[in-house]
């Protein structure tokens, strides 16, 4: 039975180049990919649970979605957290978009430990809008996602930068109203800022305020208290963080180390280094002793306290000038 290019075991003729591509399930743009399919299965009667589960099934518990933009009054850069990233995606739909899909073009990935970061700079967010008017907008940026490395593959950062964002508009709809400078008038105007539609941008201005807010919603919704004795609870623990005085690292008692007494096999090493110590002692003491006994007439005996014990264990001995000159030791 001869292989066919169906087969997953084929190997073409022409080339290592015309095999079968590894399978997308190991590449993590296929997770955008997925994603696109999931928010074009959206209908109108989509719900919060509906977004609840799209963003369990792309984001992880931790994640974070940052949008970075320049607006007319400045740049701007907002970051929510997984609990309001569901609500993100809707509010584009809320806003008179009809379809969303992310395009990713000469993407470059990094592998680490536990995550996989994927870097792309040529990458499109396309709205597909019905209202006010039919129109496409195509918002280019730079878009850095972080993903988890496991079998569910799940994004732990989002961040999308915005550079330029464009909206086409159709020649049949112009053709159709060439006559009318009022629609004209009202074709020429942009529907969204930097791409994003007014709802969208509200939604961000209003997570400025509800992301603080998480700690009191957790709260609330963990122990069923009110709004009043959540905001107490919040501020007495804060407060309680800022008067008690910080944690002051536990410090290990400094043990003193033990001379260990040497081997057998090292004694002779140390007699030998002990020896020679000595004996270079011995040569540098008279020099020393020399000067002194000089400078002070009838000195005999100098008491010299070395750390090196003598031939005899004592820790202090005495050099004494004989009347020819030389130097003899006094234990």
């Amino acid at each position: 039975m001869s292989s066919t290019p169906h087969d997953p075991f084929y190997s073409s003729p022409f080339g290592p180049f015309y095999r079968r591509h590894t399978p997308y399930m190991v590449q993590p743009e296929y997770r955008i990919y997925e994603m696109n399919k999931r928010l074009q299965s959206r209908t109108e009667d989509s719900d919060n649970l509906w977004w609840d589960a799209f963003a369990t099934e792309f984001f992880e518990d931790d994640a974070t979605l940052t949008l970075s933009f320049c607006l007319e009054d400045g740049p701007k850069r907002y970051t929510i957290g997984r609990t309001l990233i569901p609500r993100y995606f809707s509010t584009v739909f809320e806003g008179g978009v009809t379809d969303l899909y992310y395009i990713l073009k000469h993407s470059k990935e990094s592998y680490h430990n536990s995550s996989i970061t994927v870097d792309c700079d040529q990458c499109a967010m396309v709205t597909q809008h019905g209202k006010p008017m039919f129109t496409k907008v195509c918002t280019e940026g730079r878009l850095i996602l972080e993903f988890t490395f496991d079998d569910l593959m799940r994004i732990k950062t989002w961040h999308f930068t915005i550079r330029q964002y464009r909206e086409l508009v159709p020649r049949s709809i112009l053709a159709m109203h060439a006559q009318d400078p009022q629609v004209l008038d009202q074709l020429s105007k942009n529907i969204t800022r930097m791409g994003l539609t007014n709802f969208t941008l509200n939604y961000l201005r209003l997570c400025v305020i509800l992301e603080p807010m998480q700690e009191l919603m957790s709260r609330h919704k963990t122990y069923n208290l009110s709004p009043r004795d959540c905001l107490k609870t919040c501020l007495f623990q804060k407060w309680q963080r800022m008067v008690a005085p910080p944690a002051e690292p536990t410090r290990q008692p400094t043990t003193k180390r033990r001379k260990r007494k040497n081997s057998t096999s090292s004694t002779s090493n140390s007699s030998a280094a002990n020896t020679a110590n000595s004996t270079g002692s011995k040569k540098k003491a008279p020099a020393a002793n020399l000067s002194l006994s000089s400078q002070v007439p009838g000195l005999g005996a100098i008491p010299n306290c070395s750390l090196n014990p003598g031939r005899d264990g004592d820790l202090c001995h005495s050099t004494a000038v004989t009347p020819s000159g030389q130097f003899k030791e006094k234990h």
